[in-house]
């Protein structure tokens, strides 16, 4: 997939890690509270033998609403039991979405849940821009003179062109372009075209398999032995085997 970072046709709407923290005001902040009511009536109308994966989309909702108001413990602990019940039902999608919230929540095993959203949202067919985000995260995360932000970019630039299509494959691509281009700059200094292209291939990051292999020993690192799931298990179960 050809990669030009330092083209000039930005879509306002491309960037799938949108959320922004900050202040929040007086309106705002009646308004979250608001959607806060209304999630939990609905969470309270649905019952406890309500599917879970509607339950899940209304707890989801919560948590989003608990970090916007910086209710970010309350966060973790309405969102953080959804995962393995996901994870078992294949609901890979929201099980995704469960591991961004519990990062964005900012609490101490925030950094697992990046790690196990990243290893779900790569190897299952979750939307391009949900794992999109999830590898950006890693990328902010990484060290400037490490390699791995290259990794999770490039990643993150493959799933792009692999499951979007149209004018959202165009957006992702192009956000993914961009940040391929931030963490060559950071990592090296580089600022022009063809010493980006020398860059990706003196790293091997065009090659596919060295490449999703160099991002499954990061994970292992950032994870250890702390996964919530059994990837063995998992891993059992895909189609390739």
């Amino acid at each position: 997939m050809a990669i030009d970072p330092l083209m000039n046709n930005h879509d306002p709407q491309s960037n799938p890690d949108s959320f922004i923290t900050g202040t929040i005001g007086p309106e705002s902040l009646a308004a979250l509270e608001q959607q806060l009511a209304e999630h939990r009536a609905h969470l309270a109308a649905l019952g406890p033998d309500s599917p879970l994966i509607h339950r899940a989309h209304v707890l989801l909702d919560i948590g989003e609403t608990l970090i916007g108001l910086e209710r970010k413990p309350e966060a973790w602990e309405t969102v953080r039991p959804l995962v393995e019940p996901l994870v078992a039902a294949e609901a890979w999608q929201e099980a995704v979405e469960a591991c961004d919230l519990l990062y964005r929540a900012e609490q101490e095993d925030s950094i697992l849940a990046l790690g196990q959203g990243v290893w779900l949202g790569v190897t299952y067919p979750v939307k391009a821009q949900t794992t999109v985000t999830m590898l950006t995260h890693v990328v902010d995360e990484t060290p400037e003179q490490a390699d791995g932000a290259a990794v999770a970019a490039m990643v993150a630039h493959y799933i792009a062109g692999l499951r979007a299509e149209g004018r959202e494959r165009d957006s992702l691509t192009f956000l993914t372009t961009q940040v391929i281009a931030r963490v060559a700059r950071r990592h090296r200094g580089i600022e022009d075209q063809e010493t980006l292209e020398t860059w990706i291939e003196m790293y091997e990051l065009n090659d596919t398999d060295k490449l999703f292999q160099r991002l499954g020993r990061m994970l292992d690192a950032i994870v250890g032995d702390h996964w919530w799931f059994d990837r063995d298990e998992l891993r059992a179960r895909l189609p390739i085997n």
